[in-house]
């Protein structure tokens, strides 16, 4: 089993990683490259509890819980997955960021997802260079969780297996959502990831006369990364 990080004070584990890393310097001179790497692990481990300690326990004691923390800290901002890797003090973080978007309903999206969005005008953050943005970049777009997130994930994973196109599949979940905000993120996930969605959906408003509408596409009151399907009707095609 894993070893878990223990939240200790700052300043004792500073202390206490500065003398093994100080004592690391014997093993440097040994051939042995097995006693190196052994020699190094609890300098590892300490650096680990140094950054699950740097949210205070009484704040969020579970490394799921330091990443919505600092997420929610730094929300509608990019943040590194070595951040959260720091701040988490566990291995496992990118399960709890799923953990966090699926099964509670927190609207995390990735910078992949934020960059796609923004060649398509869906991405109203000027602030933010979203084309430079990649897999490992994280935006918390809420402070608030969406409550409902939990059952559309399900509803999204059935239609994701189709074998249906991306355009079909995305209008399928959206018909079924009908004035639900649904997330870039979510769309992604039924498009089995592949980069062509946020063109789908474009498609579906502007050729195909769905009235799926945006930030800054119609609907300003809507939160960024937010799609909607106002209403189950679609208007003739544009030709």
């Amino acid at each position: 089993m894993p070893r878990r990080s223990k939240q200790e004070d700052l300043e004792f584990l500073r202390k206490k990683l500065i003398g093994l890393l100080t004592g690391f310097e014997a093993e440097l001179k040994r051939s042995d490259l097995r006693e190196k790497v052994r020699a190094l692990v609890p300098a590892f481990h300490t650096l680990r509890d140094l950054g699950s300690s740097l949210i205070p326990s009484a704040v969020a004691a579970s490394g799921r819980d330091r990443v919505l923390a600092y997420l929610r800290k730094y929300a509608l901002t990019v943040v590194r997955g070595d951040e959260l890797m720091v701040v988490s003090g566990i291995g496992d973080w990118p399960r709890r960021v799923r953990e966090l978007r699926k099964e509670f309903g927190w609207s995390i999206i990735t910078g992949t997802t934020a960059k796609e969005m923004d060649e398509e005008g869906d991405f109203p953050l000027k602030e933010i260079e979203a084309s430079k943005l990649g897999p490992d970049d994280y935006i918390l777009l809420s402070r608030e969780p969406d409550r409902d997130a939990a059952y559309r994930w399900r509803i999204a994973n059935d239609i994701r297996k189709k074998k249906t196109g991306v355009r079909e599949k995305i209008l399928e979940f959206m018909r079924l959502n009908v004035g639900t905000r649904i997330t870039g993120e979510e769309l992604r996930y039924i498009a089995n990831d592949k980069t062509e969605w946020a063109r789908r959906v474009r498609e579906l408003r502007t050729e195909l006369g769905w009235p799926v509408v945006t930030k800054s596409t119609g609907r300003p009151d809507l939160p960024v990364g937010v799609y909607l399907l106002e209403t189950d009707r679609q208007s003739p095609p544009l030709r």
